[in-house]
């Protein structure tokens, strides 16, 4: 089967998918029926696109299971270079810093403080615990928003290497993802003294805190390859996502209650990935709750979904790089 035969193969399941979404979508995701058709489209369309990438991209791998193999070979000889620009990007960000590693757990500390002085009295009624509230947010979005800033511009940053020797042009953007990766586990020892010093409850939950950081490193990684391949053809992209970027922190209740949101505007918020990361995460950490397995089929699809974009705008593009460096 070739890609066409695929590309065919997932719009015809996401319209299938999207008539039955339309019906027969949960009323946690799609709101009250009768008067909310138009974002119940917009709901059932986007989550109908999101499986059919996920069941097509899994039937790729079980068809073309000789294609894939080959290109896990490929990255399995170059796991070496990879883990040494995980320890370039990692040792550069300190280098000549007086204090080195500490920043990447004084930095969340020090953002969460000013940010807690500044909206504790909008909402210090509405959210308990605030402090431990807004740095979990901070802590996914954060890695979400770096991972995809650093990683869209690592193939045109890594063009001298690329015109001179081979290298899987995917293995870039996921050093930089993966190197984020070791950032967010500093950030969540900063988590961890915010919940102490604040005597937050600890709940056995946070044994299980793992799941959604591996889901939002699957999200990132497949929108990191994306917006790498991007970058290359279309150097603007860099300055457009810093706007969307500002645009998706204000769309994910980071510093504010859900609760303040309209009943439009909190079942569109659905349509964005990084509020369901965001809140499996506060579930574990923050109220001690186990989410359902709506919740973990929400963030697995937009994760694999994601990934298998990625991947396969690298693997379609990635000859063409050259051509362009």
């Amino acid at each position: 089967m070739t890609r066409k035969h695929f590309a065919g193969m997932a719009i015809v399941l996401s319209t299938i998918l999207f008539v039955l979404f339309f019906f027969y979508l949960p009323i946690e995701v799609a709101g009250h029926r009768p008067g909310n058709v138009p974002l119940l489209m917009i709901n059932a369309g986007f989550l109908a696109i999101t499986a059919a990438i996920m069941i097509v991209g899994s039937l790729f791998v079980i068809v073309r299971k000789d294609y894939v193999i080959c290109h896990l070979s490929t990255f399995s000889r170059f796991r070496h270079l990879l883990f040494l620009m995980i320890k370039r990007d990692f040792v550069t960000r300190y280098r000549r810093s007086v204090l080195g590693v500490l920043w990447s757990v004084l930095n969340p500390l020090l953002t969460m403080l000013v940010l807690t002085m500044v909206f504790s009295l909008l909402f210090q009624h509405e959210i308990p615990n605030f402090p431990v509230y807004l740095l979990s947010g901070q802590l996914i979005f954060n890695f979400f928003a770096e991972s995809t800033g650093t990683a869209m511009g690592s193939i045109t940053g890594s063009a001298g290497i690329i015109k001179k020797v081979y290298v899987p042009k995917y293995i870039f953007p996921v050093s930089r993802v993966l190197s984020s990766m070791v950032n967010v586990m500093f950030a969540f020892i900063a988590f961890m003294l915010v919940v102490l010093i604040t005597r937050a409850p600890l709940h056995w939950t946070m044994l299980m805190i793992p799941i959604p950081i591996i889901y939002t490193l699957m999200f990132s990684m497949g929108v990191g390859m994306l917006l790498a391949s991007m970058a290359v053809f279309f150097r603007d992209i860099t300055y457009i996502y810093g706007v969307m970027t500002t645009f998706l922190m204000f769309m994910t209740p980071i510093f504010y209650p859900v609760s303040i949101l309209p009943d439009r505007v909190f079942h569109l918020i659905h349509l964005n990935p990084m509020f369901h990361y965001v809140s499996y995460f506060r579930d574990l950490a923050l109220y001690g709750v186990v989410p359902g397995l709506w919740a973990n089929i929400i963030c697995l699809g937009f994760a694999l979904a994601a990934l298998c974009c990625g991947l396969y705008v690298t693997m379609l593009q990635q000859d063409k790089y050259i051509l362009y460096l």
